[in-house]
């Protein structure tokens, strides 16, 4: 196994706060899977926050990385979104979402105030939240007859597999991640099994 079999992520939830010149910054960080996964994320942080003047974040997504999108939510282009996302990467981490919620004191920071303020908040609230290494997976769909079920959840969970969808009638589909480290050998043996279809999702 090699690095490039595995990606970082956040473990869990986290919170943590800063304060500049009487602004209030909240940031929250959570582990996500999907673009859905982000929208309600942030749609309970407004709920949870409905007299805050901003709520800016940024999130990456997919081990390639590629997947990301950064907001400033009405701040100055550039000071927020941008400096909560390099935080993200500094770490190079994804599938992690950072949003900051901020309470205006009455003070203007300034572009270079905005920035470190939102530098800074996403800085914190990653310290707090633990990160850990998950296989990089490949999703294959596999249909069998049900005598097979045995047989292929065998294999499934020798290897880690994760079930992603699962039909169980006299013809079923499963389909699973397959860790990259153990994708020949998934393959050959699923493919050993008399009657069962393997085929790679796009």
């Amino acid at each position: 196994m090699t690095e490039q079999d595995f990606y970082s992520t956040i473990e869990k939830s986290g919170i943590a706060e800063f304060k500049d010149r009487g602004s209030k910054f909240v940031a929250y960080a959570f582990p996500i899977a999907s673009v859905d996964d982000f929208k309600k994320r942030l749609e309970d942080v407004k709920k949870d926050h409905p007299k805050a003047t901003h709520h800016c974040f940024a999130y990456r997504l997919g081990t390639d990385k590629n997947t990301y999108r950064v907001s400033d939510d009405g701040e100055p282009s550039g000071t927020a979104g941008k400096p909560i996302l390099g935080q993200i990467d500094s770490k190079q981490i994804t599938d992690t979402l950072i949003i900051v919620v901020r309470y205006f004191g009455g003070t203007l920071l300034g572009v270079p105030g905005l920035i470190n303020a939102y530098k800074s908040a996403a800085s914190m609230v990653l310290q707090v939240t633990p990160f850990i290494q998950k296989a990089i997976e490949a999703n294959y769909t596999l249909t069998f007859d049900y005598t097979m079920m045995n047989d292929v959840m065998m294999i499934v969970k020798q290897l880690n597999c994760t079930v992603i969808e699962q039909e169980a009638m006299l013809f079923c589909k499963l389909v699973i991640g397959v860790p990259k480290a153990r994708l020949e050998e998934a393959l050959y043996r699923f493919g050993d099994i008399r009657g069962v279809e393997v085929k790679k999702n796009s």
